[in-house]
């Protein structure tokens, strides 16, 4: 299915607002006051349309899918055939999650066809990385919906189970009732097994333990139970009770966050379907997914099937086994969605960035972190560093520099106000810092960050507040250039972009951007908000020249790092960059994917000249050598999109190539 672009052609649309800008002059003759803001809207998009307005700072199209095709992309990743894959699972609506509609899309911006694919398991506010096959591996997501504190009509909590007898495990069906303080009922809402108690190397026995979900069966405040009082299952003999019981820290009326599932599965591109994995050892909410040397993936913090902050027991999924298998020697906390980077040594850096679950004040520090000792090297330099939360960062380009940029961000929790914080950090040195950048114009949260082919990175949507409230989403883009630290001004997106909003880079370099989920629907705070299933493509200033493109002609399906391989490409001007750009899979403004990996060129003219490293006799065709570094940090394996880029900064369309 094709969808209909909703803008007209250039010439057409500049005649339409003439037309209208004429009328309204005249109509503000008799009533001024009433049509001044409609005046004011269609002068606007007007000016946005003339050609020297597009050419310098770029335009947008708005895309809307096909009725039925929707998704609340809450999740988006390019996949190597050039499709977008949009998971919502149920996308933040408690209604799909108890009806059971799970949604993913699989979306081709080419030809704008789209279809379902089938979701087995709520992968709503789970966390992805590519594999080095090309293939997504998707972890964790829903397994139980928030209950906001107005909303809770019976105390609950976790019951900590204890099995005191090594004859066999004990499973408890969902529905089973304990007798706790007073003899008050309770009830669990899970099946739990709580295994048999293992003898210690002194012959001593230690307990089996497991944790329940449980729920009062009464709504008076009575039921609420603090400090880890004893509980027994109903029915259960005296003698029994010694061996079987549970003790309970909080059984209370507090808010009941998101339960984490432990669902693990391999998006295959080719067979477009997902495939089930063995399942994580910890479930995970919020979870951030990073690949590692050997192309294995790292699973870090998330909530756990309670709702409770994971306490720094983090996981590795080895690809050969396709199984999950927990890391106690890389124990470290993190709040949700920590904003982790691989760096060419293999080491991770953690910019500070998150989304929000967790300590006020444990783990909210950036610094580097070695996989091979677990040690944390703190960076310190960041300027309101209380504001970290639905932040932004990213590498950025050329990878090789090893910089990271810092962007915007909030307050913990649900607090108002964010910040127009720019702060980079060159992290090649011996004690890095964060280092004070040029700040966004307006002070902002839930920005998208878009690495683009010309070594510059798209800055756009977000909200000045929490959610978009009081109507605060920014109709703001700008253009950061990493070399000259200058903030470009770009048209501004016309859909407000706030949470849940993704934005990535297309193979043709354009930039697409989707989604939005504000609280409230107007600037009084009075109507519930409504989720954006609307796309919009923003077509960047090097791609309105109206110069030719460089074109690739041939280039090898895959590539080896440390080795030199052969691109015959055709161009009109001197080919002066070559970039190899790892797809996004971005989720809460968290990517751990994107990167732009610069190539060393060498041309060899057809005419016979000397080659050089500039490119500049491709006008009629030539054989560029492009070099690629051995490091495996810079150049993770797996799928990337090689674009070569004129002197103008015009950029190629992309071709695919896998690395090894």
């Amino acid at each position: 299915m094709t969808p209909a672009l909703r803008r007209p052609t250039r010439r057409r649309r500049l005649r339409n607002y003439a037309l209208v800008g004429t009328a309204l002059g005249v109509m503000a003759l008799a009533d001024g006051p009433v049509l001044t803001h409609v005046a004011e809207t269609a002068y606007t998009d007007f000016e946005r349309s003339r050609p020297e307005y597009v050419k310098a700072n770029g335009s947008w199209d708005t895309v809307q899918l096909p009725e039925g095709f929707r998704a609340r992309a809450i999740h988006a990743a390019l996949l190597y055939t050039g499709d977008v894959l949009l998971v919502a699972g149920s996308g933040n609506s408690q209604q799909n999650f108890n009806d059971g509609k799970l949604d993913t899309v699989l979306w081709d911006p080419a030809t704008g066809h789209a279809k379902h694919i089938p979701t087995p398991e709520d992968l709503f506010c789970g966390g992805h990385a590519y594999l080095p096959n090309g293939n997504l591996l998707v972890a964790g997501g829903t397994k139980k919906y928030e209950v906001l504190h107005d909303k809770v009509t019976a105390a609950a909590g976790v019951l900590t189970l204890k099995n005191e007898s090594d004859a066999h495990d004990v499973t408890l069906p969902k529905g089973t009732h304990f007798t706790g303080p007073g003899g008050r009922r309770y009830t669990s809402t899970e099946k739990v097994v709580v295994p048999a108690a293992h003898k210690m190397a002194d012959y001593t026995l230690m307990a089996g333990a497991a944790d329940v979900w449980i729920r009062a069966d009464g709504d008076g405040k009575e039921y609420v139970t603090t400090g880890g009082k004893r509980f027994t299952v109903t029915g259960t003999s005296a003698a029994q009770s010694r061996n079987l019981f549970g003790t309970a820290d909080a059984i209370t009326f507090k808010k009941q966050d998101y339960h984490g599932l432990d669902a693990s599965y391999i998006y295959d591109v080719r067979k477009q379907r997902y495939v089930k994995t063995a399942r994580l050892t910890t479930p995970r909410w919020y979870p951030t997914l990073v690949s590692m040397n050997g192309g294995n993936v790292l699973a870090v913090s998330g909530l756990d099937e309670h709702g409770r902050i994971i306490d720094g027991n983090n996981e590795v999924f080895e690809r050969s086994r396709k199984a999950w298998y927990d890391k106690p020697g890389l124990h470290r906390y993190f709040p949700t969605y920590p904003q982790l980077f691989r760096l060419r040594d293999g080491r991770l850096f953690y910019s500070g960035a998150n989304t929000g679950y967790g300590s006020a004040t444990a783990g909210r520090h950036p610094g580097i972190w070695d996989l091979h000792d677990n040690s944390f090297q703190p960076v310190r330099g960041l300027r309101d560093a209380g504001m970290n939360e639905t932040a932004t960062s990213f590498l950025l380009p050329p990878a090789q520099q090893q910089k990271v940029a810092m962007v915007g961000g909030g307050a913990i929790g649900d607090g108002p106000g964010s910040t127009d914080r720019v702060d980079v950090v060159d992290l090649t040195g011996k004690r890095p810092r964060y280092q004070p950048g040029t700040d966004l114009p307006h002070a902002a949260r839930y920005v998208s960050a878009v690495t683009l082919p010309d070594d510059t990175v798209l800055l756009t949507g977000g909200s000045s507040d929490y959610r978009g409230r009081h109507d605060s989403d920014l109709h703001s883009s700008r253009i950061y250039h990493p070399d000259t630290r200058e903030m470009a001004f770009a048209a501004p997106n016309e859909t407000g972009r706030d949470y849940h909003s993704t934005a990535l880079l297309l193979p043709d370099g354009r930039v697409m951007t989707m989604g939005s989920d504000p609280l409230y629907g107007n600037a009084d705070d009075t109507t519930p908000g409504r989720f954006d299933t609307g796309i919009e493509i923003y077509t960047p200033p090097y791609l309105e020249t109206g110069t030719p493109r460089p074109v690739i002609d041939h280039a090898p399906a895959a590539v080896q790092r440390g080795t030199t391989f052969a691109v015959h490409a055709t161009a009109q001007h001197r080919i002066v960059k070559a970039r190899l750009m790892r797809p996004s899979a971005v989720t809460h403004q968290t990517d751990s994917e994107q990167r732009s990996v610069a190539l060393d060129i060498t041309d060899h003219c057809p005419t016979g000249r000397a080659g050089d490293r500039s490119g500049d006799c491709c006008s009629g065709g030539c054989d560029l050598q492009l070099s690629l570094g051995k490091r495996e940090g810079l150049t993770p394996s797996g799928p990337y999109m090689l674009v070569l880029v004129d002197d103008r900064g015009v950029p190629s369309k992309a071709v695919w190539m896998r690395v090894r």
